[in-house]
């Protein structure tokens, strides 16, 4: 029994010492990112108080009042397309692997107030909602398709 102790109390001490590490470097802000489905989508739509953006590479249709297009993965250089990092944000993509991904940097960056639709697109339409399928002038890509 005593052996048991100090090593419960050295596991104890190693894991709020990981845990507090991972959270000041960001690792654990997946947290901080809301996520959303295709209904509540659908009903803050009318109120319609967030910045809807596509993050989906590479263009595969969007939902009706997207506000922008911007890659997954180059997220942070166009910070400036953004509201301010207390402002809303919605991200999508076509599943909502991309949207993830860009909202944990968001997230890191110190955007606090990011949600992600989840399921994406096909959650989106699988629930009877509308997609649309051209391309719009709003995109911030780098050529790239």
């Amino acid at each position: 029994m005593k052996k048991i102790i100090p090593a419960f109390i050295v596991f104890m001490v190693s894991f709020t010492l990981l845990y507090a590490g991972n959270t000041a470097s960001g690792k654990l802000q997946k947290d901080s990112v809301n996520k959303t489905s295709a209904s509540q989508l659908h009903k803050m739509m009318e109120k319609k108080d967030f910045i809807l953006v596509n993050v989906h590479v590479p263009y595969a249709g969007e939902i009706p009042k997207t506000d922008i297009l911007i890659p997954f993965d180059e997220i942070i250089e166009h910070l400036e397309k953004l509201p301010a990092k207390e402002g809303k944000i919605v991200l999508y993509c076509r599943s909502d692997r991309m949207s993830a991904i860009a909202a944990e940097k968001l997230a890191n960056a110190g955007y606090s107030n990011v949600y992600n639709l989840k399921g994406g697109m096909k959650a989106w339409k699988a629930a009877g909602y509308e997609l649309i399928d051209n391309q719009p002038s709003k995109t911030t890509r780098s050529g790239r398709e």
